[in-house]
């Protein structure tokens, strides 16, 4: 009986390098699987701005880069630029389509609010495949590119898929890795109602950077009378200042503390590597533990509920036409047991086993405002995640009848 096999799989996440390189000296890249950037390559967008981060990026010696751009970006925002871009360019205006050029024939995959499967094939690399949402979008503060208005949050952080695996967005949800000291929690309210509902592995943010750290939420899917609601959540403490120790995340079943979340499969998102199979009985649940990267920080442990890890019965990240037809907008964000109607059938009917996501805003600059700083600028180190992922050599050999 075949039956899917999972690899440990390293990300490196960094976000708001601003024109900083690790050629510049203001951080160092660790090795990894895959490299991604979650937003603010560059202070203005300017063609030779992005040029000389693209560069650097495409130099990089990982298997896949994954870039979203931010709200610095400006000349890769086309229609906003049109309109605003004099204000930042009035005595230099760039070529905006340019610009957009620089990011065609590379080896870089840039995600702007779209999804992709990635499939790793290295032999030397763990040959795994996700699939990841990217978006450069922020709530709209000051005369910025990729901005929005409050009132159309909910309808575009809609919009992620509920199977992806990994989530990058410029802005960080609302509560969560975006504590702004002018401006409180800077994060998207509507962007962490829908992280309730897609649940991914790894939600990547920038944008803020004081924010900078790392927070595991367990998200509570139980109550039926409270939308959206969490449960605990862990908090990442940084390496010493000076310290030589990368900004590690072990997030596997061989680590302190595995993430609890199910590796969810839905073939029609993977038709590549398994058109056609019925994945819908696979599942796959790590043990509990504590993730202590220092002593006095523990993160917390959950207990492993074969009941609460299992998927449900059913196509993964769909519910029967029976059962949606109970579903009503009331519903939205709330828990319970699938099939009532009472509860999110469409986030929830065979997807209780992804319970825990590890948020991660990954600003490199440590300073705010770099694009008025001179001096005194400091930064930050990138994060090194390890999660585990299903082979896509495996997917090709599941079949129905097993």
């Amino acid at each position: 009986m075949s039956s899917l096999q999972y690899r440990k799989t390293r990300f490196v996440c960094v976000s708001d390098t601003h024109n900083t390189s690790p050629e510049s000296g203001a951080f160092k890249l660790p090795k990894g699987d895959v490299l991604i950037h979650a937003g603010d390559l560059t202070k203005q967008g300017t063609y030779a701005e992005l040029h000389k981060t693209l560069d650097w990026i495409e130099s990089a010696d990982f298997e896949e880069k994954i870039v979203i751009a931010g709200n610095h970006d400006i000349t890769l925002d086309s229609d906003w630029y049109a309109e605003h871009g004099l204000y930042h360019h009035n005595q230099y205006p760039q070529d905006a389509a340019a610009c957009s050029r620089l990011l065609k024939n590379r080896p870089i995959r840039y995600l702007n609010h779209e999804s992709a499967v990635i499939t790793l094939k290295r032999d030397s690399g763990p040959r795994t495949t996700f699939k990841i949402f990217g978006s450069p979008y922020s709530p709209a503060r000051g005369l910025w590119a990729f901005g929005y208005q409050p009132e159309a949050a909910s309808a575009l952080w809609g919009q992620i898929p509920l199977d992806v695996d990994i989530t990058v967005t410029h802005t960080p949800p609302q509560y969560h890795c975006d504590e702004s000291r002018d401006r409180g929690a800077a994060g998207c309210e509507s962007l962490r109602q829908a992280l309730w509902r897609v649940r991914p592995q790894l939600a990547i943010c920038g944008h803020v950077h004081e924010g900078r750290g790392a927070e595991r939420i367990c998200w509570d899917l139980d109550s039926p009378n409270v939308k959206y609601k969490e449960g605990t959540t862990g908090y990442w403490t940084e390496p010493d200042p000076g310290s030589k120790k990368q900004c590690l995340l072990d997030l596997t079943t061989k680590g302190p503390a595995p993430l609890q979340n199910t590796r969810t499969v839905d073939p029609s998102t993977l038709a590549n590597a398994s058109k056609g199979y019925d994945t819908s009985q696979t599942s796959r649940a790590g043990p509990s533990g504590l993730w202590k990267p220092k002593e006095h920080s523990p993160w917390p442990s959950y207990a492993d509920d074969a009941e609460t890890n299992a998927p449900l019965r059913g196509t993964i990240g769909r519910s029967s036409s029976s059962e949606m037809a109970e579903l009503v907008p009331a519903t939205r964000g709330q828990g319970g047991a699938p099939p009532s109607g009472r509860c999110d059938l469409e986030a929830l009917s065979g997807r209780l086993g992804r319970q825990e996501t590890c948020i991660i805003n990954a600003a490199i600059m440590a300073s705010s405002w770099p694009h008025r700083a001179i001096t005194g600028r400091k930064y930050n180190k990138p994060f090194v995640v390890d999660i585990e992922l299903p082979t896509w050599e495996s997917l090709t050999r599941l079949r129905p009848d097993d």
